[in-house]
């Protein structure tokens, strides 16, 4: 009964909680988010009694925030600013669908007073696909502008932005699609990429090829693409070069370490005897056995074969035009080749089932120096497109 109690005190002050949060939200004029916590509500149970306040709550925020609305889009008419039609539009849009999302649970019962919510819907069609049609016009118009006299990327980018809202809200308009692509054609900046070895050493082939494949990094954004094989109908507007500094291979090492076991084990049984050396016997007068134990001792020796490379350079952003360079950041990665086998000398049983595994290992050749190189490539590729989704141009 006790837990029966604090579960209802719990449910209740959960619900209470909830009505808080919306009549708070309606207070500061949040009047959507108002309408979504009491939709949820109703949506679970329009009938229920603890959800009655939902009702109250979503007939008030639906007037307050129609009415703010309508008076918004009459500011924005009465400017009779083109650059208002895309808002007004929206904002008849956002009309309808608040209507929309009530519709469905009418009628909301309001026991207390003894009557249903009320709702005022209107059928905005008209002014939506007319304020639709005038937004269309004036996107197009604006944006066709910026593609024939824009300057710069941003320019191209931005008409295209308009653009696909355009397509967005008005499928197929005139010759939308045409012109999406180029805006976004001439918006991309392309990337040249180089690879440089400043070392004393070879990087190998596989490695180079591995580096300079931008197309399974997937970093080729919808606005930036790297090409390593420029292309020569491209004007570049950037270049990246990956240079190679520095590799460091450490020397060929094996290390040695000896560990010593012991261990008692069982090693056949003999009689109990007493003091003067006669046999024992238990309580139904058989003689007494006891195990027999030996000390075995067991040496063994764990050997770890090490090699190490660190390769260091760095990444540098230049414009193309100004050749300036405009970012540069350092870029390390290191590899380790580790490999452990063992042999021992005595009685093996003696060593703990840890170690035994080490015992079935040999030694392996080292690898070659170009293999360790290749070996960081993993790394240094994850970190070189780390640094490449990072760098932004714009």
């Amino acid at each position: 009964m006790k837990k029966i109690l604090l579960l209802s005190i719990f449910l209740s002050i959960i619900a209470c909680s909830g009505v808080k949060k919306t009549q708070e939200a309606i207070n500061v004029g949040d009047y959507d988010t108002a309408m979504n916590l009491a939709l949820e509500k109703l949506r679970e149970n329009k009938n229920k009694k603890n959800n009655q306040p939902y009702v109250l709550m979503l007939e008030e925020a639906y007037a307050k925030a129609t009415s703010r609305d309508l008076d918004h889009i009459k500011f924005l008419v009465k400017e009779n600013n083109p650059e208002n039609y895309e808002a007004i539009y929206e904002a008849y849009e956002k009309l309808k669908f608040r209507q929309q999302q009530i519709k469905p649970l009418l009628p909301l019962v309001i026991a207390d007073h003894g009557r249903n919510a009320k709702f005022k819907f209107v059928d905005y069609s008209d002014e939506i696909i007319a304020f639709k049609n005038k937004t269309s016009d004036y996107l197009y118009e604006k944006a066709s502008n910026i593609l024939s006299s824009g300057r710069t990327k941003q320019d191209f980018r931005v008409a295209y932005e308009d653009f696909e809202y355009l397509n967005r809200i008005n499928p197929n308009y005139r010759n939308i699609v045409d012109k999406m692509e180029e805006a976004h054609y001439k918006g991309i900046d392309y990337v040249q990429v180089s690879l440089f070895n400043d070392t004393e050493m070879v990087i190998p082939r596989r490695l180079e090829e591995d580096l300079l494949s931008f197309n399974s990094y997937g970093i080729n954004d919808f606005w930036t693409i790297y090409h390593s094989n420029p292309q020569s109908n491209l004007k570049y507007d950037y270049e990246m070069d990956l240079a190679f500094k520095q590799i460091n291979i450490s020397p060929e090492q094996i290390k040695e370490r000896e560990i010593i076991k012991e261990k008692q084990i069982k090693d056949g049984w003999k009689y109990a005897t007493d003091n003067s050396g006669n046999k024992l016997k238990d309580s139904l007068g058989n003689y007494i056995k006891i195990d027999n134990f030996k000390t075995i001792r067991c040496v063994f020796y764990e050997f770890t074969q090490t090699k190490f490379v660190e390769v260091v350079g760095d990444i540098n952003f230049k414009e193309t035009n100004s050749q300036q360079t405009i970012n540069s950041y350092p870029l390390a990665s290191g590899y380790k080749f580790i490999h452990q086998f063992a042999t021992f000398k005595g009685d093996r049983r003696a060593l703990d089932n840890s170690l035994l595994p080490l015992l079935d290992l040999r030694r392996v050749p080292f690898p070659s120096n170009e293999q360790m190189v290749y070996n960081a490539g993993e790394d240094l590729k994850a970190k070189l497109k780390g640094i490449i989704s990072r760098h932004k141009f714009n």
